[in-house]
């Protein structure tokens, strides 16, 4: 399971710092992303980072967002800087597991976290 927090209420040009953390019976983790999805909108992909560090963003907020993780606490964040209203969107992390199972099988999945709302005001 995935829990994303760390959503509110911003100004513009104003900062916040999204987390997301990987609970359960998860033996590893591989690449994890942001995505948002504005109202009337399709999902996009915001940053994705692998499991040794390698990170990936859209065009709209590279130099202004930083994607980062700590493996240890199977934990991933999103810092964001200079927010714009077009930056108001519920964000949704995700992250490619491999957990075990009951039967003690390993499962190979992506996972995704419920959301987190992020509002800019202008």
């Amino acid at each position: 399971q995935l829990q994303a927090s760390g959503g509110g209420l911003v100004h513009t040009g104003g900062s916040l710092r999204l987390s997301c953390v990987a609970s359960g019976n998860i033996i590893r983790i591989d690449d994890m992303g942001w995505y948002r999805q504005a109202p009337g909108k399709q999902r996009e992909l915001v940053a994705t980072i692998s499991s040794g560090g390698s990170t990936n963003y859209a065009d709209s907020v590279l130099g202004r967002f930083t994607i980062s993780r700590d493996n240890a606490k199977k934990t991933m964040f999103l810092q964001m800087n200079s927010l714009k209203p077009e930056d108001t969107a519920v964000y949704y992390c995700r992250a490619d597991t491999l957990t075990i199972n009951h039967s003690g099988e390993y499962v190979a999945e992506r996972a995704w976290g419920q959301g987190t709302l992020v509002t800019v005001s202008s």
